[in-house]
């Protein structure tokens, strides 16, 4: 007889490091106390690199589903390409390998576009370091730099240190700073095409403020009261006046800021449509974007483009001919569905969905409990009938009447929790399933700043994860993504090879 599985997943239900601060410690939960006395039990990690966030980076619930129903790390762009240049695969990338090699076999330039800083936001300057490097490999004489300077996500008068940075780099690298432009022009995203029009003129007709020496451009700028944000075109020109570089039909453009929205409408102006109103035309250029900027875009090249995440838990399970069941109250709907299924809108087939409104009220410390007895009710019915195969079920209190800080609307939250836990897990019991309890991240577990303000935000600490079952008596600490392994070996199903986790049983 094949194994039916409930995974439970209490949002917000972190292991507590200080017991001041610990709202699930100080409530009274005694079946989540009994379910750890009595089952093998152990900790996930849901922060940082092992959910593909940046390091030190605290979880959340997109990303948590997202690992759990994908049964991988999903990284995110910056960690991706991060790891990319740090390991040295970069350098092995087909797009880049293939747009470098039309720039040597025409001598056509390149030209690298984007926010010139270690914010980590929109770009970070290493990235453009790697490009740089690249092009130094594949003998490239033509390389120009058109750095947009920040001031937003960094101080705004640091742009000269990381244009001084990048001259550095490039003394025993290759490229030229071609033009320089503040971010509020080029990286325009509310279609003020008058702003973007500064940007286009100063990359494709040279014009700007004629300089010949970038650094002191910017120095001049900021002597005029002018920060990083703002900085007016300027382009480096010749020893006769003339620029260094424009672009120019048949040429290479680089955009290597990795967030999709701020890189767009330049995009838009260059490849895509013209815009005669503001004397603006494409160009045929060889255009490549670090990430997928808008899917509309044709005639782009995609450095990292998206994961393709098939052969999440919930497509397994449809493949196999499985019935499952995706249950939450209306503010963690999303993440049962849309999240655990890796980013899909529509139901597998066999796949049913189950909303339970949130309350209405203006904050859930005003109704602690939330919907979780009607998530409760629903779900129980469905484990009477023996007929779901597996069910990812969320109660969602403990993040969201976390998010308030009101430290007695929380521990009434866990202990409502704790009660419906009680019900479901002994319902599943008594109806042939194995129960995980786990959650997606910490957030009612340090609920209280060392201070003694309310703490409203996600912890950084690990979550439980409980194996409801008599017929194992371990279960390993590890990850997010190790979940959906652990189901699928408890199930007796085939563990693809695209899912990198390990099963912890």
């Amino acid at each position: 007889m094949s194994k039916k599985v409930l995974l439970m997943i209490l949002d917000g239900w972190g292991c507590g490091v200080r017991p001041e601060a610990d709202a699930i410690r100080q409530a009274n939960t005694p079946y989540m106390d009994s379910l750890k006395k009595k089952y093998p039990h152990s900790k996930l990690k849901t922060s940082g690199e092992d959910v593909g966030l940046p390091e030190g980076q605290m979880g959340n619930s997109e990303v948590g589903h997202l690992n759990i129903g994908a049964g991988r790390v999903i990284y995110q762009d910056l960690v991706r390409i991060n790891r990319a240049v740090s390991d040295g695969s970069i350098k092995k990338n087909k797009v880049l390998k293939e747009a470098f090699t039309y720039a040597k076999q025409s001598g056509k330039k390149v030209h690298f576009i984007g926010l010139v800083s270690d914010g980590g936001v929109h770009s970070l300057d290493r990235h453009l370091y790697a490009l740089c490097d690249m092009t130094k490999k594949f003998g490239l004489d033509q390389v120009f730099i058109h750095a947009i300077t920040d001031g937003r996500d960094t101080d705004p008068f640091s742009g000269k240190g990381f244009l001084g940075q990048l001259e550095q780099h490039l003394e025993h690298s290759n490229g030229t700073i071609a033009t320089l432009i503040g971010r509020y022009y080029s990286m325009d995203r509310d279609k003020r095409w008058e702003r973007i029009k500064l940007g286009y003129d100063l990359y494709v007709h040279g014009t700007g403020k004629p300089v010949t020496s970038i650094l002191d451009a910017i120095q001049e700028s900021y002597d005029e009261g002018i920060t990083d944000e703002f900085i007016k075109p300027a382009i480096l020109v010749d020893a006769d006046g003339k620029p260094v570089a424009t672009i120019t039909e048949g040429d290479v453009v680089i955009c290597f800021n990795f967030r999709t929205d701020r890189l767009r409408e330049l995009t838009v102006v260059l490849t895509q449509r013209d815009m005669p109103e503001f004397g603006m035309k494409t160009l045929t250029l060889k255009y490549y974007t670090m990430t997928r900027y808008d899917d509309t875009f044709e005639g782009v090249g995609i450095i990292y483009d998206k994961d393709n995440l098939s052969q999440t838990i919930g497509e397994l399970m449809s493949v196999a001919g499985k019935k499952q069941i995706r249950i939450a109250e209306t503010e963690k709907y999303a993440h049962v569905t849309f999240f655990f299924s890796g980013g899909r809108e529509e139901a597998f087939p066999g796949e049913k969905r189950i909303m339970i409104p949130s309350p209405k009220v203006a904050t859930y410390d005003l109704q602690p409990e939330m919907s979780a007895f009607l998530v409760r009710d629903a779900i129980v019915k469905e484990l009477k009938t023996g007929q779901p195969d597996f069910i990812c079920l969320n109660f969602a209190n403990g993040d969201m009447v976390g998010h308030t800080g009101v430290w007695d609307a929380i521990i009434q939250a866990v202990e409502a929790v704790d009660s419906c836990v009680q019900a479901v897990v002994e319902t599943a019991k008594a109806n042939g399933y194995t129960v995980i309890v786990i959650a997606d991240h910490g957030n009612a577990d340090n609920a209280i700043n060392p201070d003694g303000s309310p703490n409203t935000a996600h912890s950084l600490n690990p979550v439980p994860c409980i194996l409801v079952s008599d017929e194992y008596k371990e279960i390993h600490n590890g990850i997010l993504a190790d979940v959906a392994p652990t189901i699928l070996k408890i199930m007796g199903m085939k563990q693809p090879p695209v899912m990198a986790g390990r099963s912890l049983v």
